[in-house]
């Protein structure tokens, strides 16, 4: 039986073996380290240095305060989205909706915290971040819905949700939220209905990390006990994997597949509520947020596991953050940083091919003893 990490078996003369790593770790730094290598020999092949770039890389995410602060503050929104696809996989569904639940929660968020500015801070950040959930798992029931009630695929209902979010903010925002002086984005939202905090910002040395980051760690710990802890995690799990042995055993399989897109959308909305609120400041027309595609990729890389989804954003938040200086100090142009992105995207998508690697090398040893 496989052994979890930081527990120690006795071996055949009494000593103890090394700790066991579990396979989904692997597996996720295997497709890292993969993706890396191919993202060296890219830089070599334009005729860069692939040494340099990746110094430079790693420094623009990390070389200071700020720019550590930069990195959290990226990586914000991902671990709510992260967060959003994984609970839907776990639970046997595919949430490829998260940038218009994301989007839809923003905008929400955003029309609070532009027409109820005389509530009192603490109240006035509640309201906001609770239309924010509104919104995301609004805009999650649909699909949960449609797959319920008539077996639509999920995966199509929400790349739809996704556009149906993208045109109506789309006509909403210079209708009834609009700036001074531009009509693609919203006015400005005031410092006492954002998440920014001036000790954060202080903190690290003006970078854009706020409020949002705890409750990105708050969501996560949360998302972590519902799953793994409780009953009602359980019959979602089971709904969505095995649908007719869970009716057989009498849970209410409709009720769970909506309830678990809802919960999905409304992570994915609180992550809207933290872009727009915490890091822009107001909402622009005419843009899909990449973070919720990218929170695919956060989620797959972490292998749905909400502690991972945490560390994965937090790579992928300090990637963003330091290809832009990466370009700056060397040649290497940022959509190196891009490609790198999205082949470790492509190893952790193909996992499958590194455990069957790492299975032939396990049945290798053994045979060799």
């Amino acid at each position: 039986m496989t052994e979890k990490i930081g527990k120690k078996s006795k071996g055949p003369l009494g000593g103890f073996k090394a700790p066991v790593i579990p396979r989904p770790v692997v597996v996720g730094l295997s497709a890292v380290i993969l993706g890396l290598i191919a993202g060296a020999i890219l830089m070599g092949l334009t005729g860069n240095n692939p040494f340099e770039g990746y110094q430079y890389l790693f420094k623009g995410g990390l070389m200071s305060v700020e720019r550590i602060g930069d990195t959290l503050a990226t990586a914000t929104p991902l671990i709510l989205t992260g967060l959003s696809v994984a609970f839907a996989f776990r639970t046997g569904l595919f949430n490829i909706g998260a940038s218009g639940q994301m989007l839809f929660g923003g905008f929400l968020a955003t029309a609070v915290a532009l027409s109820w500015t005389a509530l009192p801070r603490p109240v006035l950040l509640l309201c906001i971040l609770l239309a924010g959930i509104f919104g995301g798992a609004l805009w999650g029931l649909v699909p949960g819905l449609l797959k319920a009630l008539f077996n639509v695929h999920e995966v199509v209902c929400t790349i739809m949700m996704n556009w149906i979010a993208y045109w109506t903010i789309y006509y909403q925002i210079p209708k009834y939220f609009k700036g001074a002086f531009l009509e693609t984005e919203s006015a400005k939202i005031a410092d006492a209905a954002s998440l920014k905090a001036p000790w954060l910002t202080n903190l690290f040395d003006g970078s854009y990390v706020n409020y949002g980051l705890f409750l990105g760690i708050f969501a996560m710990i949360i998302v972590s006990i519902i799953l793994n802890k409780t009953v009602l995690g359980f019959e979602l799990k089971s709904a969505g994997f095995n649908r007719h042995a869970s009716e057989y055993a009498g849970m209410k399989v409709n009720r769970n597949i909506v309830l678990s897109m809802c919960i999905a959308g409304g992570l994915a909305g609180l992550g809207g509520v933290t872009l727009y609120t915490g890091y822009a400041g107001n909402i622009q027309i005419g843009v899909l947020p990449s973070q919720g595609f990218d929170g695919i990729a956060v989620a797959l890389l972490a292998a749905n596991s909400p502690i991972g989804v945490f560390a994965s954003a937090l790579f992928f938040g300090m990637l963003h953050s330091g290809k832009g200086f990466m370009n700056a100090m060397t040649n290497v142009p940022p959509e190196i940083g891009d490609t790198i992105i999205a082949t470790i995207i492509y190893f952790a998508a193909t996992s499958v091919l590194i455990e069957r690697v790492l299975d032939k090398i396990k049945s290798k040893r053994r045979g060799d003893k």
